[in-house]
C-alpha cells in the first residue's frame, strides 16, 4: 500500500462504519438528523485522534522525508534536503539547498512523483491543502457512501416489509 494510502484509507473505512451503524438505527427511528450529527461528529474525532494522538500525521511525515532523503542520495544531491511542508503538516515538499537551474526544475519533477507527496517546491511559502483536512475529507467521502449502503437497506427493508404471506 502507498504512503498515502496507509493514512487515508483507514479514514475512509470508520467513515462508512460509522456512518452504515449509524444510518441503520438512525433510518428506523423518527428524526435522524440529531443522530447522524452526533455520528459525524465522532467521525470528525476520529479523524483528530487519528491525525496527532494516534500518530499517523507523524509516521506518514517521517516516511515521505526518508523516501525523499533516499531520492536525494540516489541523485547524489548531498547538500540538499526535503521535507513536507509543516505548520500544518501538508502534502508539499519544500526543497533546500544549492542547486543549479536544470537542477531545480528536474529535482521538482522528480521529487513530486514521490508517493505521498502533492508537488514539490523550492519555496518554503509554498504549501498545499493540510493534511487534515485531506483525512477529513477522505472520512466525509466514506461517511456519505456509508450512509448511502444505509438507506438502500433500509428502502429494501421497508419494500419487504410490506408483503404479508
Amino acid at each position: 500500500m502507498s504512503v498515502a494510502g496507509s493514512y487515508f484509507w483507514p479514514l475512509a473505512a470508520s467513515g462508512v462504519i460509522i456512518a452504515l451503524v449509524t444510518g441503520l438505527i438512525a433510518f428506523r427511528r423518527e428524526k435522524p438528523l440529531r443522530k447522524l450529527i452526533v455520528a459525524a461528529a465522532i467521525s470528525i474525532a476520529v479523524v483528530a485522534a487519528w491525525h496527532w494522538p494516534l500518530g499517523a500525521a507523524n509516521r506518514f511525515a517521517n516516511s515521505v522525508d526518508s523516501s525523499a532523503r533516499r531520492a536525494l542520495d540516489y541523485y547524489e544531491m548531498t547538500k540538499v534536503s526535503g521535507q513536507l511542508h509543516r505548520g500544518p503538516l501538508s502534502r508539499t515538499l519544500t526543497l533546500a539547498g544549492p542547486a543549479d537551474d536544470f537542477q531545480h526544475s528536474e529535482l521538482v519533477r522528480l521529487l513530486s512523483q514521490l508517493p505521498g507527496v502533492r508537488k514539490a517546491s523550492w519555496s518554503p511559502d509554498e504549501s498545499g491543502l493540510p493534511l487534515i483536512v485531506e483525512g477529513l475529507l477522505a472520512n466525509l467521502a466514506g461517511f456519505l457512501v456509508g450512509l448511502l449502503f444505509a438507506y438502500l437497506i433500509e428502502l429494501r427493508r421497508r419494500y419487504n416489509a410490506q408483503w404479508n404471506w
